[in-house]
């Protein structure tokens, strides 16, 4: 693929999200569809509430029609590249359900954890279903030695769908954060199926940065939009997705740092408080602890931000 064939995708799903989302936006102001922000969380976060939700609807249609349709023009339209926007859908599909519940119940509390959880696994078995179909290994490439380990590596693949899927939806918690950091994500990934002459991943990871450059514009601070669960369960599942078929399944842990530190953050301050009483943190996800030490919204994007990108670049730098 040259250049000119790697843009089409980021400015096709790109010029989509722009179009789309504005209408969306309005529409759901007009039908008063606004977030419900959590009382637990910082109170300055109030002023949140009634702020369009579910823009990951949007984004994901963008990244869905591009890829299928550049992917189609480009003859290659695959298995990867199906499967791929399957996890982005289905996974999507369990955060408009969960947003949905949140909206017309008017509160914070949407699908029960075991329906998430259902719908998770079922979606990562069918996705395992693809993988075998297609051959793939069942084995983890740790630092390019191949560890062979069977039928477990579905159990694996399980926990890495669900995981990150998790994962991105709790780091998912002031403005902008997310589609910055999954713009980083996705960008060493696209670099990584590029290398692997992986065009139809490329493809997708090319159309995900393009819809989520143009959702930056109305998602930063102050945000006109949040992408809900239906964004951010969609990326993580799609994310953990992308590590699987590259073959570089542990690089996530380091392409995805900012989704490991957010979730690694929220383990340690229960289990902290279950064993002394006391927070170790001011308040996880860690970024609302910077928000009550004082940092403001742009200054913890940006340092994530930063954090995300030196480690996302050393990842790739070593893989390649």
């Amino acid at each position: 693929m040259n250049i000119t064939q790697m843009l089409i995708p980021v400015i096709g799903s790109l010029i989509l999200t722009t179009l789309f989302l504005p209408v969306f936006i309005d529409y759901a102001h007009k039908k008063k569809q606004g977030q419900m922000i959590r009382e637990e969380g910082p109170k300055w976060h109030e002023k949140k509430s009634g702020t369009p939700t579910m823009g990951g609807f949007v984004f994901n249609f963008s990244i869905l029609i591009t890829s299928m349709i550049v992917a189609f023009s480009q003859h290659t339209l695959n298995v990867p590249v199906i499967i791929l926007n399957f996890i982005l859908i289905l996974y999507g599909f369990l955060g408009f359900w969960d947003d949905s519940i949140k909206l017309w119940k008017k509160q914070n509390e949407g699908l029960k954890a075991w329906q998430k959880l259902t719908g998770q696994i079922i979606g990562a078995l069918i996705f395992m279903a693809f993988y075998i179909y297609k051959g793939l290994p069942l084995s983890l490439n740790i630092f390019n030695h191949e560890l062979n380990i069977g039928l477990l590596y579905i159990v694996f693949a399980i926990f890495w769908l669900v995981g990150f899927s998790n994962a991105v939806n709790l780091t998912d918690g002031i403005d902008g954060l997310v589609a910055g950091q999954a713009i980083i994500a996705f960008g060493a990934y696209a670099v990584i199926a590029y290398v692997q002459h992986q065009f139809s991943v490329l493809i997708f990871c090319l159309s995900v940065i393009g819809a989520l450059i143009a959702f930056l514009g109305f998602n930063h601070k102050p945000a006109k939009v949040f992408m809900g669960d239906m964004g951010s369960l969609a990326l993580g599942g799609a994310l953990a997705a992308v590590s699987i078929l590259v073959h570089h399944e542990l690089s996530l842990l380091f392409i995805g740092i900012i989704f490991v530190c957010e979730t690694a953050s929220v383990m340690l301050q229960v289990g902290y408080f279950k064993r002394t009483g006391k927070r170790l943190f001011k308040m996880s996800p860690i970024h609302h602890h910077f928000e009550l030490c004082g940092w403001s919204e742009w200054r913890i994007d940006l340092t994530f931000w930063l954090v995300g990108l030196i480690f996302a670049t050393a990842t790739v730098w070593i893989i390649i």
